[in-house]
């Protein structure tokens, strides 16, 4: 029984130590990307000022005109489905202009490889 009650207050006591070291002193906890960063302080003034950011004009989003005349469209139309494509070519065009690929990273094929656009 002496046994079990040294084996529970050691345990205590860690827990206690673990509980009671400053928030500096903590180790950073290992984060696999998912959810909520634990060792990301949160600021209750950052999260304030994102809400009351406006959103983007018009100007900005060329999309967001065409999005509001696609929701008064019957679905599947043929007109439908004009809006659709340009709202999807705008989105296109958008992400060529952001995406950037190295010319290294990209291997051409040898003019006297057959090329047949299956995986390897």
């Amino acid at each position: 029984m002496m046994r079990h009650g040294l084996v529970l207050l050691t345990f205590c006591a860690a827990l206690i130590g673990c509980a009671v070291a400053p928030a500096q002193e903590r180790r950073p906890i290992a984060w696999d990307g998912l959810g909520h960063d634990p060792n990301r302080v949160s600021s209750r003034a950052a999260i304030t000022k994102r809400r009351a950011v406006n959103p983007a004009p018009a100007q900005d989003d060329p999309n967001q005109e065409r999005e509001k005349v696609l929701g008064t469209l019957r679905p599947y139309s043929e007109a439908w489905w004009a809006v659709h494509d340009e709202i999807e070519a705008e989105n296109d065009r958008q992400l060529g202009t952001k995406l950037v690929i190295c010319p290294r990273c990209v291997r051409q094929p040898s003019p006297d490889e057959d090329v047949t656009g299956s995986i390897r």
